[in-house]
């Protein structure tokens, strides 16, 4: 587990350090996808989660789902192309479960990848902190609105 911030990364994923979006491969080659706790406590209590529709497909830093929580309102913006295979139909139901379990139950979306290339960009373990703080150091996160 990597501690940044006082936020927990779980070093078996794979992180959208730009998005602030987890990745996990599941065995039948989709791909499930979350927020960060980072991500969730800065948009504070969240009141609304819209997936994209399944069999929809997104591009890479396209909106795959909205969130409006407490303190923000915007896009969770996909690190690669693919298609929406599934979404978490509790936390339509449950929305704060980003917040209080962003690494489980609070799972955004299964998506399929376009393209079997579709890790570059993304880091893990040992690279997760020196990459999240060199991207908060540029201050970008403040100026997302969407």
């Amino acid at each position: 587990m990597v501690v940044v911030e006082g936020f927990e990364f779980p070093d078996h994923l794979l992180y959208d350090i730009d998005n602030q979006i987890w990745y996990l491969p599941l065995g039948d080659g989709s791909v499930r996808a979350g927020f960060t706790s980072w991500a969730a406590n800065l948009m504070g209590g969240v009141i609304v989660f819209t997936p994209k529709r399944l069999g929809r497909d997104f591009e890479k830093e396209r909106s795959f789902a909205v969130v409006e929580g407490g303190k923000w309102v915007g896009s969770a913006r996909a690190g690669f192309d693919g298609t929406v295979v599934a979404h978490n139909e509790r936390l339509v139901r449950e929305p704060e479960l980003i917040n209080s379990d962003s690494y489980g139950e609070g799972w955004m979306l299964a998506v399929r990848p376009a393209r079997d290339d579709w890790r570059t960009g993304l880091v893990t373990g040992e690279a997760i902190k020196p990459a999240f703080e060199a991207w908060l150091d540029t201050g970008l996160y403040k100026e997302r609105t969407d």
